[in-house]
């Protein structure tokens, strides 16, 4: 397994991708990880990469029919943002005795 630098729950900005995603001037779209698979590498973010899935009905009586669903990205797209700052930063790690802390790159942050 790999060790990916995102966890359930964070932040994160997506880096490349489609033209709606990327930086206007103002701020970037930021999503919540849903998931995050590290044998992967990849994340399901909340808002990001969605696609339509036919579903076809299984019992009777089940209605069938098209989905939205939000589909994996790597995780190497996507950039996790400071809880303190709110920028997008690179994480370092730091010991603190038996446990290992983030920390943002751009403030010193532990979290």
């Amino acid at each position: 397994m790999a060790k990916v630098h995102v966890k359930t729950g964070d932040t994160v900005v997506l880096l490349t991708g489609k033209k709606e995603y990327k930086y206007d001037g103002k701020e970037r779209k930021t999503g919540k990880v849903v998931e995050v698979s590290p044998k992967e590498g990849k994340v399901i973010v909340e808002g990001f990469n969605y696609v339509t899935k036919h579903i076809k009905p299984t019992r009777m009586g089940e209605q069938g029919g098209i989905v939205k669903a939000e589909a994996p990205i790597y995780a190497c797209k996507v950039q996790l943002v400071c809880p303190k700052c709110n920028k997008p930063t690179r994480v370092g790690h730091e010991k603190d005795g038996k446990n290992v802390l983030r920390v943002c790159k751009k403030c010193g942050e532990k979290f």
